[in-house]
């Protein structure tokens, strides 16, 4: 008999500061459409990262070529150290099967139940039946649904339909997760409670994963790094958090305002550009980690001997760290004009965050 482990952090077989996967120059075209564009990625050791992009952007393409049901035209497909590019049809099964995948449409087998959906990688790989039949239990049992393994998937919520696919994907101890637009077809909280559970795997089995997505407050919400992909290349990459904050391409400053908190239209209406007797300053202020935390009005005020205003916007969390995207309006307690305000405010925000001043309103009396 071959004994499985029993659920714990993985243990792989390369040093941890080697990626899980990494695709080297790849280039993908089908006919006269170009999928993939010489992308290079890296998948880190025990991270999430979130894959971005709109419909037709290449996200599809690059996770068939992660999992070798695609083959590039140009570059280089290695997981766990291994090129795939050359690899047979039989050579790849093995590979497969430390990669487990997610689906957006659960891919369930309806007259099977909850416990032989789960069980079906093993039985494939060809393990003894009391080893599936614990194997299951403690996935079902990690997953919340350990009253479930009678039930059928039309007995089911589409939020247990997914934990059975989690569940099935955790079979064969994989080193790489992909989830493919796995929460797009649910509602939001229950996508909340999926993320929560993916974040929890990646943290207690130490997996990597890669999702799929096209919606940034998924990345937001669970991912480390985010890759963002538009007209099949990879227009930016980095830590979440700086993605966010400070993004480098014009796609990413696209994706990233969808889940920003913008000047309401009213207020901006009311905006000039330049500075006049009776005006208040308008500032941006964007902070992120131990800074978002602080009292930054309180100690603005302070410095300036100003009377900061909140416009609009408020703290959100991107991971695990605070960022806060905030609006304000600056009123001297003298007569100092507006944009000299603006310019010490500025300055005293130099390091605290980026800010930027955004334009000048009437005071109201």
């Amino acid at each position: 008999m071959v004994n499985m482990p029993p659920l714990s952090r993985s243990q792989p077989a390369l040093a941890s500061f080697e990626p899980v996967a990494r695709l080297s120059g790849v280039s993908k075209r089908f006919g006269s459409v170009a999928a993939l564009t010489d992308v290079s990625l890296e998948v880190a050791r025990g991270r999430v990262l979130g894959v971005i992009g709109r419909s037709g952007a290449g996200k599809s393409t690059l996770i068939r070529l992660l999992n070798g049901l695609e083959r590039p035209d140009a570059g280089s497909v290695q997981f766990e150290g291994q090129e795939l590019t050359g690899l047979s049809e039989r050579a790849l099964q093995p590979v497969r099967q430390r990669i487990g995948m997610i689906f957006q449409h659960f891919n369930l087998l309806s007259a099977k139940t909850v416990a032989a959906n789960v069980a079906l990688p093993l039985r494939i790989v060809g393990r003894p039946k009391p080893e599936r039949a614990r194997r299951v239990a403690e996935l079902l049992e990690l997953v919340g649904l350990a009253d479930k393994a009678g039930a059928y998937p039309a007995q089911l919520s589409g939020g247990q339909k997914q934990r059975v696919g989690i569940a099935r994907a955790l079979a064969a101890e994989p080193a790489l997760l992909l989830s493919d637009e796995a929460t797009s077809a649910l509602d939001p909280e229950t996508t909340e409670s999926i993320l929560a559970l993916l974040r929890n795997i990646n943290r207690e089995l130490g997996l990597s994963i890669v999702l799929i997505t096209h919606e940034m407050g998924v990345v937001r919400a669970v991912a480390d790094e985010v890759a963002i992909m538009e007209g099949g290349r990879l227009i930016e990459q980095g830590p979440v958090g700086e993605v966010f904050t400070q993004p480098r391409s014009e796609g990413g400053r696209r994706l990233v305002a969808a889940v920003r908190p913008g000047l309401p239209g009213f207020l901006r209406a009311r905006l000039s550009a330049r500075a006049a007797a009776g005006h208040d300053a308008v500032l941006r202020i964007d902070i992120l980690g131990e800074q978002a935390r602080r009292p930054v009005l309180a100690r603005l005020a302070a410095a300036l001997g100003a009377e900061p205003t909140l416009l609009h916007g408020g703290i959100d969390h991107v991971g695990e760290q605070p960022f806060g995207r905030i609006y304000i309006s600056l009123r001297g307690a003298d007569d100092a004009s507006a944009a000299d305000l603006a310019g010490r405010a500025l300055a005293f925000l130099d390091g605290v965050g980026d800010a930027e001043v955004i334009g000048y309103v009437r005071r109201a009396v």
